[in-house]
């Protein structure tokens, strides 16, 4: 059984964002601009370009292969709100104690 959360919607805002809804239920904003300075992604600075995001192999996608893991973007909309609130970490576990 696979439990990975998986990016099932992305509706792309304006000001660099995306709307994100992952198979969790997890919902918030993708703020892509802090990662637009790598030469990887210099294709998103245009707007038409940056609109044909979509949710692709669990994450979000563009069509010349730019893309972000769902964790990358679950891990940023939750440091952005402050949802994280402490991190607990033992061998080989790693514990994320959420709240609102």
């Amino acid at each position: 059984m696979d439990t990975t959360d998986k990016v099932i919607k992305a509706v792309p805002l304006d000001d660099d964002r995306i709307e994100i809804l992952t198979s969790s239920g997890i919902s918030g904003i993708f703020d892509v601009k802090p990662y637009l300075g790598g030469s990887v992604f210099q294709e998103l600075h245009d707007e038409s370009y940056f609109r044909t995001v979509r949710p692709a192999h669990g994450g979000i996608a563009w069509p010349h292969e730019q893309d972000f893991c769902a964790d990358t973007i679950i891990w940023d909309m939750q440091r952005e709100f402050g949802w994280i609130k402490e991190i607990w970490f033992r061998p080989g576990v790693q514990i994320w104690h959420m709240g609102l």
